[in-house]
């Protein structure tokens, strides 16, 4: 396939999929981070709540259509400094691994899911993952999995552990959503990461359902990494949580991401990659997601590294 940041085209970005700003905006209004949401009534939230969960109906599911990747052509290139190789992991029996099914189980298999929302008239799909946070009740993805060329997209929902059209345990509205500075204002490709506050189901919140993962900012580069997410189109059918695992470089081309070998393609954009990841328990620290690949290097999946401005952009999320 052709690399393309799991939702979106890089630069002007061809498919579902963008940053989404830092401020938040309701997750069934395309409008700026700062307007005002509807009622603020329990009674309203938890109808617009109901309402899209009832949107998503299996079949729904099934047929969203999963964002490419965004791509990166050569007139966007600029070198970027690299550093050093990184070293593998020892005694691991996973890594490492270019695309192939997860059967590890661990905390990873509920904390990771599929991300489903409508974009420009038509349903799709991207990954996400749970985080520790504050509110219990915070998300992790591309920034093109909530926002792309200038919209915010509506009917967001997290499915954790998703499988064929099942949801074990549950699907996860958003209150809000929101991403980087960056993404929110101009969509750089360096800050591709997107959040999601999603409402409390059956008067749980999500971490309480389904754990949350460590998050890690400013770990450097030239680590080894596992990927994860849930590509949906060819050769994968976004049934299956898929990962990809080794030793990650700086890409030397356009961007400040970390760069992987893997195979996964549209629909795991948003997916999160682990630091200190433990094979064992499925933990680890995410320090970055599923977002793009070039166009003339297949078999290449970049994320962007968690900086300071990633850090903002969560802590206005877990405070929410």
């Amino acid at each position: 396939m052709r690399r393309r940041p799991h939702s979106a085209l890089i630069g002007l970005a061809a498919a579902v999929g963008g940053l989404l700003a830092t401020g938040a905006v309701p997750a069934t209004a395309a409008t700026p981070s700062d307007s005002p949401g509807p009622s603020s009534a329990p009674s309203a939230a938890l109808s617009a709540a109901q309402q899209v969960r009832d949107f998503w109906t299996p079949e729904r599911m099934r047929s969203a259509k999963p964002l490419d990747l965004l791509q990166v052509s050569p007139s966007k290139l600029a070198p970027a400094k690299t550093g050093g190789p990184a070293t593998s992991v020892p005694g691991t029996r996973a890594f490492p691994q270019k695309g192939g099914a997860w059967t590890g189980g661990g905390a990873v298999v509920k904390t990771s899911g599929r991300v489903f929302f409508t974009y420009q008239g038509r349903t799709a799909s991207c990954s996400g993952n749970s985080v520790t946070s504050q509110n219990k009740s915070t998300v992790v993805t591309a920034g093109h999995c909530v926002k792309m060329q200038g919209a915010w997209h509506t009917n967001w929902a997290f499915v954790p552990a998703y499988n064929d059209g099942q949801t074990p345990y549950g699907t996860w509205t958003a209150s809000k959503t929101s991403a980087t500075d960056q993404w929110a204002a101009s969509e750089d490709i360096n800050y591709d990461v997107g959040l999601a506050v999603v409402n409390p189901l059956d008067g749980k919140k999500l971490a309480d359902v389904v754990g949350a993962q460590g998050i890690q900012f400013n770990g450097g580069y030239n680590k080894p990494m596992y990927a994860f997410g849930f590509p949906a189109a060819a050769p994968y059918d976004g049934k299956k949580l898929i990962y990809c695992s080794g030793n990650t470089t700086k890409d030397f081309l356009f961007s400040n991401d970390h760069s992987l070998a893997c195979n996964m393609t549209g629909g795991s954009s948003g997916g999160p990659w682990f630091n200190s990841f433990n094979e064992s328990t499925g933990t680890g620290l995410q320090a970055s997601v599923n977002s793009f690949g070039y166009t003339f290097l297949p078999g290449r999946m970049f994320g962007p590294y968690f900086g300071n401005e990633v850090k903002t952009a969560y802590d206005k999320a877990q405070a929410s």
